[in-house]
């Protein structure tokens, strides 16, 4: 063999790979360059005499506002990116299974993996939105901080212990093996859903806010981004998108800063930024009215917020998949802590910015004179009118908002590779994956998945407003999502039925309030706002004035005037109580049947607690738990075992679980979880468990089916 041919073959590959991303970047800018040079106008503005004037002080040519400084600045941001992807893709350790590829090994570090997981969670539309939530309607938003924290301990003690035993590469198994495969199949077709419609919201909607205010092309933007993503994410799988996220964070969190800091210099520093915002009543942050339909209240941002994340923290492939890709759960505690601080940090920098705002833009509201047609604009706006003279920072900027949009979609087109090749390849159509195959097929899954998305981008378009809209996406399915997750490790007695009926009723409950919000288009209510020191011609766009105290929402249903926060409990609460109700109807769980893995510890913990009277009524088991805690060990690897379930094995014993593998998880009764013997006979009742799947596999009657 030629060894230098050997060598170089991957190393060209590479190399003609990098070079094409490097052309498309290239023409991205330049192509932005010469449409800056050629338009007059940043946005399209109405022709009517009233806005006249408006257009004429806005036909800056977008060449004086985004310089070749800002186009490196962002170029930079972008080929660093892609450097990472092809460092995992071809430089570093090869890639030969899934998990490989889509748990990075189980070898990741805890901080660079509690960085991408709260890069994951914040897109460019919060870096948008929040802003301009403080100047519209002050800080009572900000109160989401409090959900972060109190989501970690749940989180932590409650659900990750058994996504940290299952060691499951898709976390919608887990609803197979605890009730049955159309669980799986719906949960995980649920997430597909939301994560492709999603992922376009997250991308299209910061570009269209970018484009009408610094002159980038809109498409051109989406295009880069979404080319971007799948290159480094379908070539470096899950280290490329950890170790990029990384990067991307430092990126976001720099641009955030650099534009406080600025900003706030304008405006006579911090101490004016908050007697300004004291003085027009911004800084409330205590609304107690317990209302439902308050779209922002205490209740609503608190209770309803931390059920929100409690889904996206618990229920989401996303965070589940980097979870498992580090060996420890202590090491996923850690993360999960740091993460919610760097959340926190980022929302708080982002609203002192929306104060910023508030103060220059005081009295001459930019919305009420016209020159700009939504909310989520202001920011950009700033940055480029009143910082641009800084050559470089508007790009900063820019590279901070691309780096949150590359962030959440590179997780999501991970996550979604992953649910495809384990739930609907595997699980749906029974397709046995080869090992020494699941890295090159998990890389054209992510490929599929991107462009699957890319297609979708354009759709969102025509929705509501941005930042009530992502949460509400993400809302309605997760709530579902944590119902179901809630059933199966809060509440042992569930049955597959009930599983089911939960599913289903709270998908209709939610989409119904969801869809209903969305057709009714009820505006939000907003501040008073001032044009006093606008030209005198601003005040003539009188379209674009709202009345924050006029309310068109009385006569609507009153489950479609719901806040948007609520949908997440609003899902969970209906599936828990659809999913109960049913389970008795049609005959409860017996506990003693459920493998130990499956239950919450501190459940686990709990019932073991109760009297004994107590736990006869409820049917638990005097040791619940302890009789069927056995090692691995009775069922040592053998050569059969490939490489990602010996990893499996391993890892699961060190979080305290029992480890069984794929193929015997979900039938017959040589599952160690159950603490059976598989060399000897069955129980003399020969019942089967609430998982198992084959009716043929016996003539015994099941307990559960769906």
């Amino acid at each position: 063999m030629d060894i230098g041919n050997y060598y170089s073959s991957p190393v060209q590959k590479m190399h003609g790979k990098f070079k094409v991303l490097l052309i498309i970047i290239v023409i991205f800018c330049g192509i932005n360059i010469e449409t800056a040079q050629a338009s007059p106008n940043l946005t399209k503005y109405n022709t009517s005499r009233s806005n006249e004037y408006v257009v004429q002080r806005n036909e800056t040519p977008t060449s004086e506002l985004f310089h070749w400084e800002d186009y490196s600045v962002l170029a930079t941001m972008l080929l660093v990116s892609c450097g990472i992807g092809v460092f995992y893709g071809f430089c570093g350790e090869k890639q030969t299974s899934g998990d490989d590829f889509l748990l990075g090994g189980s070898a990741m570090g805890t901080f660079p993996m509690a960085l991408s997981l709260a890069a994951s969670f914040i897109t460019a539309i919060e870096l948008l939105g929040n802003p301009a939530e403080m100047y519209m309607a002050g800080a009572q938003f900000w109160m989401i901080c409090v959900s972060f924290v109190l989501v970690v301990p749940i989180a932590s003690q409650l659900y990750l212990p058994v996504f940290m035993r299952l060691r499951l590469t898709s976390c919608y198994e887990y609803l197979e093996i605890r009730f049955c495969k159309s669980m799986r199949v719906y949960a995980s077709s649920l997430y597909m859903l939301q994560m492709v419609l999603y992922t376009a919201v997250a991308v299209y909607a910061p570009a269209l806010a970018l484009s009408d205010v610094t002159g980038l092309n809109t498409y051109l933007a989406v295009s880069l981004v979404y080319v971007v993503c799948i290159f480094y994410a379908s070539q470096g799988g899950m280290k490329a998108v950890i170790m990029t996220d990384s990067f991307q964070s430092a990126v976001l969190l720099g641009s955030l800063a650099t534009v406080l800091i600025m900003g706030a210099g304008k405006v006579g520093g911090l101490d004016a930024v908050w007697d300004y915002a004291r003085a027009t009543d911004r800084l409330h942050f205590f609304d107690m009215n317990p209302d439902p339909t308050v779209r922002h209240s205490f209740w609503s941002v608190v209770v309803g917020g931390t059920m929100y994340w409690l889904s996206m923290f618990c229920a989401n492939q996303a965070s589940v998949q980097k979870y498992l890709s580090v060996e420890r759960i202590a090491q996923a505690r850690v993360a999960l802590w740091v993460s919610a601080c760097g959340l926190v940090a980022v929302y708080s920098v982002n609203f002192v910015t929306g104060a910023v705002l508030a103060a220059h833009y005081a009295d001459c509201d930019p919305i009420k004179a016209g020159v700009i047609n939504a909310s989520d604009r202001l920011l950009p706006l700033y940055v480029v009118r009143e910082l641009g003279a800084s050559r470089g920072v508007p790009g900063f900027f820019v590279a901070g908002i691309f780096a949150a949009s590359l962030g959440t979609v590179a997780s999501a087109l991970n996550s979604l590779a992953a649910i495809a090749c384990q739930d609907l390849f595997t699980g749906l159509l029974g397709i046995t994956l080869p090992e020494n195959k699941g890295a090159t097929i998990a890389k054209w899954v992510c490929l599929a998945c991107g462009a699957l998305s890319f297609g979708l981008v354009f759709v969102v378009e025509r929705l509501g407003p941005v930042l009530q809209l992502a949460v509400s996406f993400n809302g309605m399915a997760g709530g579902v999502s944590l119902g179901l997750f809630s059933l199966g490790m809060l509440f042992p007695w569930t049955n597959a039925k009930g599983a089911v009926a939960g599913g289903v009723f709270g998908l209709v409950v939610v989409v119904a309030a969801g869809g209903g919000a969305q057709l009714a288009q009820l505006p939000a209510p907003r501040l008073p706002a001032s044009t006093a020191a606008c030209v005198a011609a601003y005040n003539l766009t009188n379209h674009m004035t709202m009345n924050p105290t006029e309310n068109h929402g009385e006569s609507v249903f009153w489950l479609f005037r719901v806040s948007y926060l609520w949908y997440s409990g609003l899902g969970c609460a209906a599936t828990l109580l659809a999913g109960l109700v049913t389970s008795v109807l049609t005959g409860v769980t017996d506990l003693a049947h459920v493998p130990i893995d499956l239950i919450s510890p501190p459940v686990i913990s709990f019932l073991n607690s109760l009297p004994t009277k107590l736990k006869k009524a409820l049917r638990v088991p005097t040791r619940f738990g302890s009789e069927r805690r056995r090692s691995s060990s009775v069922r040592p690897p053998s050569v059969a075992d490939d490489k990602d379930t010996r990893r499996r094995r391993r890892l699961s014993e060190l979080a305290g679980g029992v480890f069984y593998s794929d193929t015997p998880l979900t039938r017959g009764l040589d599952n160690p979880a159950l603490g059976l013997d598989p060399e000897k006979p069955p129980p003399d009742d020969c019942v089967h468990h609430t998982f198992t799947l084959d009716p043929a596999a016996s003539h015994c009657p099941q307990t559960s089916t769906c």
